[in-house]
């Protein structure tokens, strides 16, 4: 059995694939520029190069992205978008309109300017380049499932804040799987395609670009940030330690997320933006959030996305803190000494070694295959063809 799942983020998109006849440890891997990096770079070289540019596809990641976009067309360049295209930016078309300057323009009209512009298809999943780049190792991607992460807001009613909306909705999850373990209450924030919420666009878009892209075997999509947590969660130090509760966070490169875990599930948890905070603002707020005193307020009104504490008990000192993400190394020094989580070694991979713990919950079937490879006991091949 084969599972592809790709853990998109800001800087990177981390590919992993799952194998049931190979150990974890071999199975095989990449680490790539994320879609809006690459997005970024060819918007870049189009400005240079002084083209229009016309952006089709679907709604994606932003970040790099839309910054490549407004210093296009502030260079006086000209930018097109179709409206899927466009709402990577926001979901409000007139502001992409009136404040970015982009012209969003019907599939008609889009189709009419083929020749006269540079074309950029957005899109968070691109199966068909990651199939070559396995081909090109002479590796056939055929696959059984595959399971991608993406950061989504979604997207919140007019004159309502798309940070307070996704709190909403990550409280919404929490408290649907209240009662579950810290691992199965974790990986209730994946979900099959076809039971995706209608306001979380970005993670339908991903959906949508995989069918049309012909990509026929069974669909998960999931949020990044529950992803690298339940990854982290296969570092055996840190699964052991949730037991009697800890502290276990995910440094992105973009925002930065920090659940507390006992042994009957989420207790509390805190979202901000990595670019927004420093070691000292963290540790002040990891404090907190294990002393059951943070709110709410405190994370938003710093322009963080917001907090939820589900048990006010401070948690029982000394307590359990591990991080993982890319920008871990924001909390060398900190005073509560994380641990580095590195699942099955590789810190990159804990968002894809997370969606294929929360695959085995989505599609039960699959689910003893999973368990026996992530509990170190693959096929019993360490590699292929042994």
């Amino acid at each position: 059995m084969r599972i592809l799942t790709v853990d998109v983020g800001t800087g990177t998109q981390d590919i992993f694939l799952y194998d049931s006849d190979l150990d974890i440890e071999n199975g095989y891997k990449l680490v790539m520029p994320s879609p809006t990096m690459m997005v970024n770079r060819r918007l870049k070289q189009a400005t240079a190069r002084r083209e229009a540019v016309l952006l089709t596809g679907y709604l994606m990641g932003g970040g790099p992205s839309q910054w490549a976009a407004r210093d296009h067309v502030r260079a006086g360049g000209t930018l097109y978008a179709t409206p899927a295209a466009a709402r990577t930016f926001n979901d409000d078309l007139a502001y992409v309109e009136h404040d970015m300057g982009v012209r969003v323009v019907g599939e008609d009209e889009a189709r009419a300017l083929d020749g006269g512009v540079t074309r950029l298809e957005l899109k968070d999943f691109d199966y068909p380049l990651i199939a070559r780049a396995f081909a090109n190792f002479g590796v056939e991607l055929g696959v059984d499932a595959a399971a991608v992460a993406v950061f989504d807001h979604g997207d919140s009613p007019p004159g309502y804040s798309d940070r307070q909306f996704r709190f909403d909705y990550l409280d919404e999850v929490c408290r649907g799987a209240a009662g579950r373990g810290p691992a199965e209450q974790l990986a209730a924030f994946a979900r099959p395609a076809e039971a995706i919420p209608p306001s979380m666009t970005r993670l339908r878009a991903v959906a949508e670009a995989a069918r049309a892209q012909g990509v026929e075997a069974p669909l998960l999509v999931m949020d990044t940030a529950p992803a690298a947590v339940l990854g982290a969660l296969l570092d055996k130090r840190v699964g052991a330690a949730v037991v009697g509760g800890a502290l276990v966070g995910n440094i992105g490169n973009f925002h930065c997320l920090v659940f507390r875990l006992g042994e009957g599930g989420i207790e509390g948890l805190f979202e901000h933006h990595t670019g927004e905070v420093t070691r000292d603002r963290l540790d002040g707020l990891t404090s907190a959030l294990a002393q059951g005193t943070l709110q709410h307020a405190d994370v938003f009104s710093d322009m963080g996305h917001g907090a939820l504490v589900y048990q006010p008990r401070p948690m029982p000192a000394p307590y359990f803190t591990a991080i993982t993400g890319p920008r871990r190394g924001l909390l060398a020094g900190s005073v509560h000494q994380p641990y580095l989580a590195v699942p099955f070694g590789d810190m990159m991979l804990a968002g894809c070694f997370g969606l294929l713990r929360a695959a085995a919950e989505v599609w039960p079937e699959l689910g003893p295959a999973i368990r026996r490879s992530l509990a170190g006991a693959a096929g019993g091949a360490p590699w292929e063809g042994n």
